[in-house]
């Protein structure tokens, strides 16, 4: 009973942080290495826990985004629109698909550790106080302005966020600002990118895995994914409603105080 408690526990507190910061320019996948320093399943369990609430925090996006993503409305005019979303979102997609398929292995060898992520972090949140610095005004102010080209290029940027502590929502997002769109446009445009790139990325794991699992195991994933569900849909929330009035300057600094920090931590250890 009691590891059951304590496992449930941990499923909590890994969805909270998975919810939280999957959206907002921090890295999850950053974040989720150095929880699971002190918060952790066994080895193999622990990789396949991160990617199924992973999974939680994408259904979260399709679901915010569900009347804006669905093509089959009756409505010829926004179908089109939304057809045009999605395909300049496979476009943006392209570059991490073939990046990903040659390289995801290696990098997750050689760079899946806290030093990558802290430096990660702290080279991030350098590159964000610079763009917010010197930004000029945007030119693409709508999905629909939005050139393939453009989204081709955001696409090639998300390709950084392999590294851990990048962050996928960062690399995308400031990527989109430094190539002329608005914030609001920049994180909206994040997010769709982020449904067939993640989903893609989690089923690819998910087949990787090779162990089976019990009833208590199923239930671990279960809480976890949850929690990831409804943390990530309250954070995609906010991001959006944040952007209209805020610059990125705070998770620019949050990252590099936490760049110090962990490097901090490592040396002290």
């Amino acid at each position: 009973m009691t590891l059951i408690i304590l496992d449930s526990i941990k499923a909590i507190i890994l969805g909270l942080v998975e919810g939280i910061t999957e959206f907002l320019p921090i890295s999850s996948t950053g974040h989720l290495i150095i929880v699971n320093q002190w918060v952790s399943f066994d080895k193999a369990f622990t990789t396949l826990f991160d990617i199924v609430i992973q999974l939680g925090a994408i259904l979260a996006v399709v679901v915010f985004f569900w009347k804006k993503l669905w093509p089959f409305t009756g409505d010829k005019i926004k179908n089109s629109e939304t057809w045009n979303i999605w395909f300049k979102t496979i476009v943006g997609v392209l570059p991490a698909v073939v990046l990903g398929y040659l390289f995801a292995n290696k990098i997750e060898n050689k760079l899946f550790n806290p030093w990558t992520v802290a430096i990660a972090l702290f080279i991030g949140g350098v590159i964000i106080l610079i763009v917010e610095r010197y930004k000029k005004d945007p030119k693409t102010t709508s999905i629909n302005n939005l050139s393939f080209k453009t989204a081709f290029y955001i696409g090639v940027i998300q390709c950084l966020s392999m590294i851990p502590g990048t962050s996928r929502s960062a690399a995308t997002i400031i990527g989109a600002i430094i190539l002329g769109t608005s914030r609001v446009i920049a994180t909206e445009f994040s997010f769709f990118l982020a449904i067939p790139t993640m989903f893609g990325a989690t089923i690819l794991s998910l087949l990787k895995y090779k162990g089976a699992l019990s009833h208590y195991q199923v239930i671990i994933l279960l809480i976890g994914f949850i929690v990831s569900f409804f943390v990530a849909l309250a954070a995609v929330k906010f991001i959006i409603n944040y952007v209209k009035k805020n610059n990125f300057k705070a998770f620019g600094w949050y990252r590099i105080a936490l760049g110090v920090i962990i490097v901090a931590y490592f040396l002290i250890k």
